[in-house]
């Protein structure tokens, strides 16, 4: 076969394959099912995020629900502390103790009630048959006539005193009461007295409140002469010897005070503004007394505010009330009455003097005005009526000394000298004496004994009286050495013999050691001085309830030496590098010094007016000292970032964040634990609901911008931090510092606790 035949012929051919792919319809169907899985997939995907919002929502719904939950238990126990605080301050407030007192002291008024009705019932019957004397009642019988009730009066005092040569003798035995004068603040306590003394003490106090206790020796004829307008007076036989009456302060910070005074005496006269009645000292009076076991009349006072009242003070209470017009006599009955509620809210029963079924178990209220002078009288005669029938055993004088100091006083000329109340038994000049001290007990020989002159009182400058011997019952001022430290409030010991001085020493220091373990300094506080060591106990629990701390305190004025003293508070905390000087003089040289050194001195002769000026330059060194550190005291906060809320990622980073803890504030410097450290730079603004603020707390959803610290390159959210990491406030041991000492108050303790979580986190020694 030829070549060109070979060329000819054909090679097997292999089946072509079909090159046409699949149709449009294929195409368009396949399209559809995948877009059909991607809206799917995207369903799916739009359903999970809000699933998860959803029960973001939920979750954010029930932490909503908790905290406000949390707010209120918190606004309810807020709500009831201050109703707890303010009863308390009102003197409101009831122990289950004292609850049921009251429950008692209701059922007592009702059943006192219901007896005076039944009095009143059978009085009335009586009344009818006026000739059967045997069928009078009890109730006519309070209600009988003056002259009659006089004249069982005096056969009490018959009874006690006959004018037999062998009562006589008993009569001479008999000492001056010790009358104790209580009360709230202006209720007219230092008024009254001095009306009774016919003085005028109350002019020549600070503000006209009395701010010491002050001893007032009233003598028979004084008594006699006041008493001559009490119906009956002619046929009153007189068996003590006089009163001497101490006059306590009123205001509440002068508890101290009051409770010193009242466990000398005898009986008390407590006053009660019929006006407002029982007010807050009122009732804690009223618990001292009870304590105490002290019996007490109720001076009703400013009968003379009631309405259309026509003064006329030269009668007896009795009648001066019966001749006033009726809207004043109902006026009278309806707020004496609401004293009486009063009283048996406090579980005591109480009557007009006059009324009176029992004054065993009744206290007896004697309507006064300290300002026209009616009931003076009345109220004397009662006074004295109870010391010579309930306390005449009392009274009987007796030879072991029973003496108290009083007050602690620098006197020019004298030296330090201790007002004393002199209860029972006598003081010689000469006598060795025994007395608590701040440094232990004070030995010392009396050098003088000296008495105001009769109506004047120990703390009222006046010429005194120097005797050799003193009998009890007097206030008698003691002139003696290293009598600088003694303490008021405790007692008086005569060693008769050298080898009873050791002994006496330790009584004395028993009670000194109970005494001095209410005064207590600290590291840092003021430096406290005044005028007497009543007065100085008086300012410190003042201080006290009103969380001052005292470093140092100091009786007399105020010298050099007590500025540099205070100075020593300049490198601790020059806040406290202040003296208070409470009633006394500042050296000019002292006040010099403390000008020199920035120690301030802030002086009064009224404790509210001292407390005033410091508190004024506390507030006002807080506000500098706040101004100055505000920029280096740092607030411990966590945030969580939002990452749905990130407006700009960088330079400045503009966010929405969650405060998770703590509390967040303008020029807070903010970092990332979680990535090393790293700082973010300064808060420099916060918004809450668009609207500025300069501070957020936990739980709170804000955006904030934080900008670069100057210097410092621009940190950027997704690169240098994410919504992972937590921020915090980059604390140090200087802004810790600072807000200990100038921020304390506006950080709660959650705070914190937060403070001391991320100072162990930065490692801060």
């Amino acid at each position: 076969m030829s070549t060109n035949d070979a060329k000819k012929k054909k090679k097997p051919v292999a089946p072509v394959k079909d090159k046409k792919g699949p149709g449009k319809k294929a195409i368009a169907a396949l399209k559809e099912v995948l877009q059909q899985q991607k809206e799917e997939e995207e369903k799916l995907r739009r359903e999970e995020e809000e699933e998860e919002k959803r029960l973001e929502e939920l979750e954010r719904q029930k932490e909503e629900k908790i905290k406000l939950e949390q707010e209120k238990k918190e606004k309810k126990k807020q709500k009831e502390k201050e109703k707890k605080e303010r009863l308390k301050a009102e003197g409101k407030f009831l122990t289950p103790k004292q609850k049921a007192d009251r429950a008692r002291a209701q059922l007592l008024l009702e059943t006192y009630k219901a007896q005076r009705e039944a009095l009143q019932t059978q009085s009335t019957i009586d009344k009818v048959d006026e000739n059967d004397d045997s069928d009078k009642s009890d109730d006519e019988a309070i209600h009988n006539s003056d002259d009659n009730k006089n004249d069982e009066a005096v056969k009490v005092q018959t009874q006690n005193g006959d004018t037999s040569k062998e009562e006589e003798e008993e009569e001479s035995d008999l000492r001056a009461a010790v009358v104790c004068v209580l009360g709230h603040v202006d209720t007219g306590k230092t008024k009254i007295l001095d009306k009774l003394r016919r003085t005028n003490v109350q002019d020549g106090e600070a503000g006209g409140i009395t701010q010491q206790i002050g001893a007032t020796n009233v003598p028979l004829h004084a008594i006699k002469e006041q008493t001559k307008v009490v119906n009956g007076y002619a046929t009153k036989k007189f068996l003590v010897p006089g009163l001497l009456i101490i006059d306590t302060p009123g205001h509440e910070s002068f508890s101290n005070l009051r409770n010193r005074g009242s466990s000398l005496c005898d009986i008390a006269i407590l006053v009660v503004d019929i006006m407002h009645g029982l007010e807050p000292q009122t009732i804690e009076s009223i618990n001292i007394l009870k304590t105490k076991k002290t019996p007490f009349i109720v001076a009703l006072n400013k009968i003379d505010r009631l309405y259309d009242w026509q003064t006329n003070p030269r009668k007896d209470v009795r009648d001066i009330l019966t001749s006033q017009h009726s809207n004043t006599q109902n006026e009278f009955k309806t707020r004496s009455q609401n004293v009486i509620l009063q009283f048996a809210e406090q579980g005591l029963n109480a009557a007009l003097f006059y009324e009176n079924p029992d004054p065993k178990s009744y206290v007896s209220l004697v309507p006064t005005s300290a300002i026209t002078g009616e009931g003076m009288g009345n109220l004397l005669d009662l006074i004295v009526e109870n010391c010579q029938t309930h306390l005449y055993k009392r009274l009987v004088f007796n030879t072991e000394l029973q003496a108290t100091v009083l007050e602690v006083k620098a006197i020019t000329g004298l030296g330090t000298t201790i007002d004393t109340i002199l209860v029972n038994g006598y003081l010689r000049e000469g006598d060795t004496i025994v007395v608590a001290g701040t440094d232990g007990p004070v030995v010392t020989q009396i050098r003088s004994l000296l008495m105001p002159q009769p109506l004047k009182e120990l703390r009222v400058k006046n010429a005194y009286i120097e005797y050799k011997e003193i009998k009890a019952a007097q206030g008698v001022k003691i002139a003696a050495k290293d009598l600088e430290k003694a303490i008021a409030g405790l007692n008086i010991y005569v060693a008769n013999k050298a080898e009873e001085i050791e002994r006496l020493k330790e009584v004395v220091a028993k009670e000194l050691k109970s005494a001095l373990s209410t005064i207590k300094l600290q590291d840092r506080g003021v430096y406290v001085q005044a005028s007497t060591l009543g007065s100085l106990e008086a300012l410190l629990d003042f201080l006290r309830s009103s969380k001052i701390p005292y470093s140092n305190i100091r009786i007399g004025p105020v010298v050099k030496k007590d500025v540099m003293k205070a100075s020593i508070m300049l490198e601790h905390s020059p806040l406290y590098a202040t003296i208070l000087a409470f009633d006394v003089k500042v050296e000019r040289d002292a006040q010099e010094l403390a000008d020199t050194l920035n120690v301030k001195i802030f002086q009064a002769d009224i404790i509210y007016h001292l407390f005033d000026k410091f508190t004024a330059y506390q507030d006002d060194l807080k506000r500098k000292n706040r101004d100055q550190f505000k920029s280096i005291a740092v607030f411990p906060c966590k945030l969580k970032v939002l990452p749905q809320f990130v407006f700009n990622s960088r330079d400045p980073i503009v966010m929405g964040v969650m405060v998770e803890s703590g509390i967040v504030k303008e020029g807070t410097p903010i970092c990332v634990p979680s990535k090393e450290f790293v700082d973010l730079g300064i808060v420099t603004s916060i918004e809450n609901n668009h609207k500025a603020v300069e501070t957020a707390r936990k739980g709170q959803e804000i955006c904030i911008k934080i900008e670069p610290i100057p210097g410092d390159a621009p940190k950027m959210f997704g690169r240098h931090f994410d919504e992972k990491d937590l921020l915090v406030s980059k604390i140090s041991r200087q802004s810790i510092d600072a807000c200990k000492d100038h921020f304390r108050d506006d950080l709660l303790k959650t705070d914190w606790q937060l403070m001391v979580e991320l100072k162990k986190l930065f490692e801060i020694l």
